[in-house]
C-alpha cells in the first residue's frame, strides 16, 4: 500500500496533481504478495492432489504459495481451454497439472503465447517450447539399455497412445540399426476378448519376451489379463516401462515364475524420501482425502517435488528482487495477436535453474526444461523375489549390480528356498514304498528319479520337495486351448521348477521347457547280419539278381529272337536281290534276308546290351 500526506494538501502544481494521481492509483490497486499457482487435478480424491496440498503446508520460507485448485476432465480441450483462460486472467503466476494426448497441445500452445509456465509430472512430449517443465524423466535410452542388456533380438512392444510415441519411436530406429525384430501392437482400443486374441497370437508365434509402454492404470489392466491367460509362467519375460515398478502389485507374477523387470524412479529408502514420506503419513492431509498412503506412487512424489520447484525459483526470484507482481486483470488469453507476460520470461528462467534434493532423487532441467542428471533404478523380479539389478543414469548408462555369484559364489539364495520337483509314478522310476504311509515328504518314494533327485539337490545345495502330478500324466498340449496338461503343464504354469522323471523328448516339449541330457537312452535300433568274406567266383555277378529271374531273361531273349525271325521271314521289306557283277548273267533272281535265327539273337543282344549293330529291321 502507498500512501503520503501530499494526498491530503491543496494541490497547487502541476507536478503535484501528477505525483498525488500516481500515488492514488497506487493506494487504490491492491498488490499481491504472495504469488498464486494454478493447480490442475483429474480428481480431488487423487493421491497426487493429496501430495500437492501437503507440499504447499510444508512450505515454511516466503513468499507463501496461494493455490487456485480445479478439478476437471483433462481429456476435455474445451473445459481445459475455458479453465485456463479464467484462471490467466485471475493473474496466477505459474501453473501445475497433469494432461492427456488429446489436450497437450493446446495447453503447451497458450503457455508458450502467454509466457506462463506450466510444470507437469505427465508423461513427456517431445516440444521445444521452454515454458513447459517436464518432470517426468524420459525413459527411452534406459529402456534400449536394458533391452540391449538381456540381448534381446525378437520381442513384442505393447504401448498405449494416449502417452504418446516417443518411446515406441526410439525404439524402432534402434531396432534398425541393430537388427532387432520388433512387433509393435497398440492397445489403446482394446477389449477384453482383444487381450485374449493377441496373447494366443503371440503364444502361437512364440513370443514371451514382451515390453509393455503404458500408464499405471492401463498397465494393472493389462497385467490382470496376463495373469487370467496364464501368460505368467516360467520363460515369460517382461519389461515394464514404467517409472514406479513398486507401485505395481506382482504377486501372481511372482508365484508363477515369470520374469519382470522394471525401473523404479523412488528409492524410498534413502534418508530424504523415507524422512518426507513419514511426515507425509503423519500429515494433516490424509485426513481429508481418501487415498491409500501405504503405497506412495511415484506421480506423488514427482508432484511432490513440482511444488517444490516453484517455491524454490519464487524464492530465487525474491533474493534478486526481481519484481514480478501482476496487478489487475492480466488480460485476454485468446486476444488475436496474443499477449505474452512480461514477467513470464523471468520465471521460466528462475525454473529452470532450480536443483535440489528431491523425492525422485537430483532434480534438474536442461534448456529444454527436461530433467537432466537423474537416476533410475533397475528392478527385477523372479521366482525368488525382487532384487535391484543395477541403474541408469546419463553419463554410465546401465551400470549392473554385483550379483551373488560375482561376490564369492553364494548360494544362499538358492538354499534359503524349497523347490518344488513335479514326477509321476512309472516302475522302476518312482514309487510308492510298500509303507510309505509311515514316512512323511521325500521319504514315501523310492526308485531311480527318486534318487536322482536327492543326488542332484546334494551336488548344487538346495531343498526340494518331491509333488507327484495331479492328472497322472507326462505332458501334451491340447490341439484346440493349446494348454499344456500333465508334468510339462506344471512347469510351463509355475506350479513346479523342475521335473524329474522318464519323459521322452520332443520337438513341441522342447518348445516350452528346457531339457538336461538324458539319462537314459531308448529308441528303435535296426539289426543286420554281420556279412561274411567270400571269395568272388566265376559267375558273382549273378549274384544280384536271383536265378529265377536270369531264366526269365534268358527265356524273354530268346523268345524276342525267335519273334523276329518269324516276322523277317514273312515281311516283304526284309527280302533283298543280290547285286552281280558286270558281265555276269542276271538271268536268275535269288533274294536274301539277313535276319537268320544267329543275325536276330546278335540284334536281340546288341539291344539288351544297349550296343550297336550292323543290321536292322
Amino acid at each position: 500500500v502507498c500512501c503520503s500526506t501530499h494526498l491530503f494538501r491543496p494541490l497547487q502544481l502541476a507536478g503535484d496533481l501528477e505525483w498525488s494521481w500516481s500515488n492514488l492509483l497506487c493506494f487504490l490497486t491492491p498488490v499481491k504478495l504472495h504469488p498464486e499457482v494454478w493447480g490442475l487435478f483429474p480428481n480431488q480424491q487423487s493421491q497426487e492432489h493429496a501430495a500437492f496440498r501437503f507440499a504447499l503446508s510444508q512450505l515454511t520460507e516466503p513468499p507463501k504459495l496461494l493455490p487456485q485448485i480445479d478439478i476437471v476432465n483433462i481429456s476435455d480441450s474445451f473445459e481445459m481451454t475455458y479453465r485456463f483462460c479464467s484462471q490467466f486472467s485471475k493473474g496466477v503466476y505459474a501453473i501445475f497439472g497433469f494432461y492427456e494426448r488429446r489436450t497437450v497441445n493446446m495447453l503447451t500452445s497458450f503457455c508458450g503465447a502467454l509466457h506462463v509456465c506450466f510444470i507437469t509430472p505427465s508423461f513427456p512430449v517431445d516440444t521445444s517450447n521452454q515454458f513447459v517443465l517436464q518432470l517426468r524423466p524420459e525413459l527411452q535410452d534406459a529402456l534400449i539399455s536394458i533391452i540391449d542388456h538381456y540381448k534381446w533380438q525378437k520381442f513384442v512392444y505393447i504401448y498405449d497412445a494416449d502417452r504418446g510415441l516417443s518411446v515406441l519411436q526410439k525404439v524402432l530406429d534402434t531396432a534398425a540399426e541393430k537388427n532387432w525384430q520388433v512387433t509393435a501392437v497398440n492397445i489403446l482400443t482394446t477389449t477384453e476378448e482383444g487381450y485374449r486374441m493377441l496373447f494366443q497370437d503371440l503364444e502361437k508365434k512364440k513370443e514371451r519376451l514382451v515390453v509393455v509402454d503404458c500408464e499405471s492404470e492401463r498397465l494393472n489392466a493389462i497385467l490382470g489379463q496376463i495373469i487370467k491367460l496364464e501368460k505368467n509362467g516360467i520363460g515369460y519375460h517382461y519389461i515394464l516401462a514404467n517409472l514406479g515398478f513398486m507401485d505395481i502389485d506382482l504377486n501372481k507374477f511372482k508365484e508363477s515364475g515369470a520374469n519382470v523387470t522394471g525401473f523404479q524412479l523412488v528409492n524410498y529408502t534413502d534418508t530424504i524420501p523415507a524422512k518426507i514420506m513419514q511426515q507425509w503419513k503423519n500429515s494433516d492431509a490424509r485426513d481429508h482425502t481418501r487415498v491409500d498412503w501405504k503405497r506412495p506412487k511415484y506421480t506423488s512424489a514427482l508432484t511432490y517435488d513440482g511444488v517444490k520447484v516453484m517455491a524454490e525459483a519464487f524464492q530465487s526470484l525474491r533474493r534478486q528482487r526481481i519484481d514480478i507482481s501482476r496487478r489487475g486483470n492480466a488480460g485476454d488469453c485468446l486476444a488475436n495477436p496474443a499477449v505474452p507476460w512480461g514477467q513470464g520470461i523471468d520465471i521460466q528462467r528462475a525454473l529452470q535453474q532450480v536443483r535440489f534434493e528431491g523425492l525422485t532423487g537430483n532434480v534438474q532441467f536442461n534448456e529444454k526444461g527436461r530433467r537432466t542428471n537423474y537416476t533410475l533404478h533397475v528392478i527385477e523380479m523372479k521366482h525368488d523375489g525382487i532384487r535391484k539389478i543395477g541403474y541408469w543414469n546419463e553419463d554410465d548408462k546401465f551400470v549392473p549390480a554385483a550379483t551373488d555369484a560375482q561376490a564369492g559364489g553364494d548360494n544362499s539364495s538358492v538354499q534359503n528356498r524349497t523347490y518344488i520337483v513335479t514326477t509321476i509314478l512309472e516302475d522302476p522310476y518312482v514309487m510308492l514304498k510298500k509303507n510309505a504311509n509311515q514316512f512323511e515328504g521325500n521319504d514315501r518314494y523310492e526308485g531311480y528319479c527318486v534318487e536322482l533327485a536327492a543326488e542332484i539337490a546334494k551336488h548344487v545345495g538346495y531343498s526340494y520337495r518331491l509333488e507327484i502330478v495331479s492328472d497322472g500324466k507326462y505332458g501334451a498340449r491340447d490341439p484346440d486351448t493349446k494348454a499344456w496338461n500333465g508334468m510339462v503343464g506344471e512347469l510351463v504354469y509355475g506350479r513346479a521348477e523342475w521335473a524329474v522323471a522318464p519323459l521322452t523328448i520332443t520337438l513341441v516339449r522342447e518348445e516350452v521347457i528346457d531339457f538336461s541330457k538324458p539319462f537314459m537312452s531308448l529308441g528303435i535300433s535296426i539289426m543286420i547280419k554281420k556279412p561274411q568274406k567270400s571269395k568272388p567266383g566265376v559267375f558273382s555277378f549273378l549274384d544280384p539278381l536271383a536265378y529265377e529271374i536270369w531264366m526269365c531273361i534268358v527265356f524273354a531273349y530268346i523268345g524276342v529272337s525267335v519273334v523276329l525271325f518269324l516276322v523277317s521271314r514273312f515281311s516283304p521289306y526284309e527280302w533283298h536281290s543280290e547285286e552281280f557283277e558286270e558281265g555276269r548273267d542276271q538271268t536268275t533272281s535269288d533274294q536274301s534276308n539277313e535276319f537268320g535265327i544267329f543275325n536276330s539273337l546278335w540284334f536281340s543282344l546288341g539291344a539288351f546290351m544297349q550296343q550297336g549293330c550292323d543290321i536292322s529291321p
